[in-house]
């Protein structure tokens, strides 16, 4: 994760903000027993992640900061190690996450990655609800949370 705009950033703080650093879903997947509360399907996030991963390790076999990323979860995570073992290798780019969001509640997104051609390891994912939906609601309060003039506690969602 490069860069968020405010929603975005608002939408991944169990991510950011987890004890598990640097900031990565796949790290905060396999090392923040919370993210079991904040995907709807864990298991399906976790098969997915490591898909990808071993995709990557695939395409970049040199790239430091990727090895060492996967010889943390493998050696941290019995999780991760069982579903690396499984050889999975896949890379998805659209689908919809569902989640639940500790101050919005549950959200279903739909998701697609953007590539780019000139840097082939780079995306910018844009997720979207359903129109009219709950959790299109639920996504319209989170952006006004983050928009609002005060501040919040960092993970405690009252003013601060």
């Amino acid at each position: 994760m490069l860069a968020f705009n405010t929603p975005g950033r608002a939408l991944y703080s169990p991510v950011l903000s987890s004890a598990a650093q640097p900031a990565n879903t796949a790290r905060f997947t396999f090392l923040d027993a919370g993210s079991h509360d904040f995907w709807d399907d864990w298991a399906a996030m976790a098969d997915g992640l490591v898909a990808t991963l071993r995709a990557e390790a695939g395409r970049y076999p040199t790239d430091k900061r990727l090895t060492d990323l996967i010889g943390e979860l493998a050696t941290r995570s019995p999780d991760f190690r069982s579903r690396w073992a499984s050889h999975e290798v896949y890379r998805h780019s659209t689908g919809a996450k569902t989640l639940h969001h500790p101050f919005v509640g549950e959200l279903t997104l739909t998701f697609e990655a953007l590539t780019f051609p000139a840097d082939d390891g780079l995306a910018l994912v844009a997720y979207d609800a359903e129109p009219a939906s709950r959790s299109a609601d639920a996504l319209r309060l989170l952006m006004a949370l983050t928009s609002a003039p005060v501040g919040l506690d960092e993970g405690s969602g009252r003013e601060g």
